[in-house]
């Protein structure tokens, strides 16, 4: 059974853990630098950049994160996005520049400008994906390796490399697990040695 961490600092963890759980993984909730061991992937859930960032050693440091996803999958949604990026230029968030694109924080304005749109899923495109974006990061300049997944108004949305991946929106907040399932498969292929490529 694959075991899949969730990032606990703050944020959507507990619905991501529903997420992942339905779809059949084995969850553990990541709070402290040991929760970190043995699990073969993490989740970056959404919530707050820099909250996130001031939060770090608090429970868990930058650096056991960082040294975790240098090596194992990671996905992160909407927050962990930002974190999991590079470009945000601002001094309260601390980024792993891992996936290689800018990410722009709150590229579509304020709370109240949150939305839902209908996306196709580029592994899935027959049936349409409720995007919930809410206070939603854009991914600017996406790297040459990074495959993109899922598009709206011009910009990706949904996209991966060979260890990562990125989602602006917030896939655990509706009852279609695809993307779950999506990275789990992921996960199950890299850890049986099958490379992906971008």
């Amino acid at each position: 059974m694959i075991k899949t961490g969730v990032l606990a600092v703050q944020g959507a963890f507990a619905r991501h853990a529903s997420a992942l759980e339905a779809c059949g993984a084995d969850v553990r909730i990541v709070k402290y630098r040991e929760d970190l061991e043995d699990l073969d992937a993490l989740i970056l859930p959404g919530g707050e950049s820099t909250t996130m960032t001031r939060l770090f050693g608090f429970r868990i440091d930058y650096e056991d994160l960082y040294r975790f996803a240098q090596s194992r999958p990671v996905f992160g949604t909407c927050a962990g996005l930002i974190l999991l990026g590079h470009g945000a230029h601002d001094p309260r968030v601390r980024q792993f520049s891992l996936l290689d694109a800018d990410i722009t924080r709150n590229a579509y304005g304020s709370q109240k400008e949150s939305f839902v749109e209908d996306i196709s899923l580029s592994f899935d495109p027959d049936t349409p994906f409720h995007a919930v974006f809410i206070r939603a990061p854009r991914i600017d300049r996406p790297g040459a390796e990074l495959r993109i997944l899922a598009s709206s108004g011009g910009h990706p949305v949904l996209v991966e490399s060979q260890l990562y991946l990125g989602a602006t929106f917030h896939p655990e907040l509706t009852e279609d697990r695809r993307i779950h399932r999506y990275f789990i498969q992921k996960i199950k292929e890299i850890k049986n040695g099958k490379k992906q490529s971008a």
